[in-house]
């Protein structure tokens, strides 16, 4: 074939490509018309794994999986705004990594609504101003955001969904690297990049900021100035990246959650999340999860903060695979309350932490 029989081919796709997408879509707004009778919610984090995984499982190439989920992405999320004026909100402000995180999540057609604190987008959702909200919970360089886990002790949110978002750090500027004198950083980024900034720009004077994109906005507006941040940040305040990947950990990730009103139904591959207070006495703690060895669920995470109600008294916060309506996951949960003062289940969501190399890994990190 030519050029011009392959592009008279493309256009006889594209013609058929569009009729699908509308068939697609009036299926789509049918099943939401059925949804909203019987009160269920719009978004359904379980289905959405499930199109991904099938879609992935009929690419023959040359698309890798990646690039199909991506468009599928976009798909479902120009069908959710169809269905529903949808509002996310974010920890903000525009152009930093939760917001890239949102986007990455539900696509580029839905209302976002940027926040200035992590309590404000807990809030949104609860009064009903937004559908969901996404806040980060832990770096898997710098531990958790403690601020988040803390919102949990008061509110009634679950957490529906979790993104692992892979964090590419970048140098970013209007001026060349030699002219640099000042550089605008928050300080996640800076505690991630210290290595790096250290051995190429050991005599920059270091600003911190109190987000990334505050931190470009700053450097757009200075000469002789830079930033670190994402290339979402360097794109809306129109900075240049001279160096990308400037993080010291090449596998530096974030994770964030997904927070809704009501959970998803089981999928066969879930992580739940709980909170727990334990009786003030030796060994209350070792037999409280020793349910969880006796039905042999793995544990992955066990995290304490001060309850802030009591001098050294802690809530604990564990995540272990499972969903919560399993029947080994709730005995062990029953079993657990045996041995605690209270057990809040904070959300059971699809397991699918995506590697940022590609894939599926599990989040384990025990701290």
């Amino acid at each position: 074939m030519n050029i011009s029989e392959h592009r008279q081919a493309i256009d006889q796709l594209d013609a058929r490509i569009v009729q699908l997408l509308n068939d697609r879509t009036r299926h789509v707004l049918a099943i939401g018309e059925l949804k909203r009778k019987t009160g269920e919610e719009i978004y359904a984090p379980h289905r959405e794994r499930a199109v991904f995984d099938r879609v992935c499982r009929h690419n023959a190439g040359p698309m890798t999986s990646d690039q199909l989920r991506a468009i599928y992405r976009e798909i479902m999320s120009s069908a959710l705004a169809l269905e529903k004026t949808m509002t996310i909100a974010y920890l903000g402000p525009e152009a930093t990594f939760t917001h890239q995180a949102a986007i990455k999540r539900f696509g580029s057609s839905l209302q976002y609504a940027p926040q200035k604190t992590i309590a404000d987008a807990f809030t949104e959702v609860s009064k009903l101003r937004a559908d969901y909200a996404v806040v980060p919970v832990e770096n898997s360089t710098e531990g958790v955001v403690t601020h988040t886990l803390d919102m949990f002790v008061d509110s009634e949110l679950k957490i529906v969904s979790q993104i692992i978002l892979r964090v590419q750090q970048c140098l970013m500027s209007n001026s060349l690297r030699a002219k640099i004198k000042k550089l605008y950083a928050h300080p996640q980024s800076l505690a991630q990049c210290r290595g790096w900034i250290q051995h190429h720009l050991p005599r920059v004077e270091i600003v911190e900021t109190s987000s990334n994109a505050r931190s470009a906005e700053l450097a757009a507006k200075e000469k002789g100035t830079a930033a670190i941040g994402g290339i979402i940040a360097a794109e809306k305040y129109g900075l240049t990246v001279l160096e990308q990947d400037i993080q010291d950990n090449a596998t530096n990730s974030t994770r964030f959650l997904v927070l809704g009103r009501q959970c998803s139904p089981p999928t066969g591959d879930d992580r739940t999340s709980l909170m727990v207070s334990v009786a003030d006495k030796a060994g209350a703690l070792y037999q409280a999860i020793a349910a969880f060895r006796r039905f042999k669920i793995n544990m992955t995470k066990i995290e304490s903060r001060p309850s802030k109600r009591k001098a050294w008294e802690y809530f604990f916060f564990i995540d272990c695979t499972g969903h919560f309506a399993d029947a080994k996951l709730t005995k062990a949960i029953k079993e657990l309350g045996k041995h605690c003062n209270f057990v809040k289940i904070l959300g059971s969501y699809p397991n699918n932490s995506e590697n940022p190399s590609g894939g599926h890994r599990e989040w384990n990190e025990t701290s």
